[in-house]
């Protein structure tokens, strides 16, 4: 199955950042399984309409926090499960990124876990989404 990345320019979220974690979802949710090869860095940059260097940051961001390893020879390949992070430890750091947002908003801690809490309750009510 191919990658299937979309870029929102409108988002708000950094083009380098949608990349980084739709890759991510694909590697968690099995859609790139083990050894899966990624697209090298001027195809999908071409793809995308970004510049390669934003794709190669994803590529290095991916490859330091174990999803990914590269190789001269193989590309850029999906790593195995024993390798690639402890969930919990990304959720903990989801959940301080999250936090030092919600900080630079200005936004205080209740207001902070209510945002959580809603987002919540409207994914267990939406359909499962990869």
């Amino acid at each position: 199955m191919p990658l299937r990345v979309v870029v929102e320019t409108e988002s708000g979220v950094p083009p380098w950042r949608q990349v980084h974690d739709q890759i991510v979802r694909a590697i968690t949710t099995g859609a790139l399984p083990r050894d899966a090869r990624l697209p090298p860095i001027r195809q999908l940059s071409r793809d995308l309409g970004l510049a390669s260097g934003t794709v190669a940051r994803v590529y290095r961001e991916l490859e330091t926090a174990g999803w990914v390893t590269t190789a001269r020879a193989r590309g850029t390949v999906v790593t195995g499960p024993a390798d690639r992070p402890d969930p919990h430890m990304l959720l903990r750091e989801a959940a301080a990124e999250y936090v030092l947002r919600a900080h630079e908003l200005g936004v205080d801690q209740a207001a902070a876990v209510a945002a959580v809490q809603a987002a919540l309750e409207s994914r267990s009510v939406d359909a499962p989404r990869p």
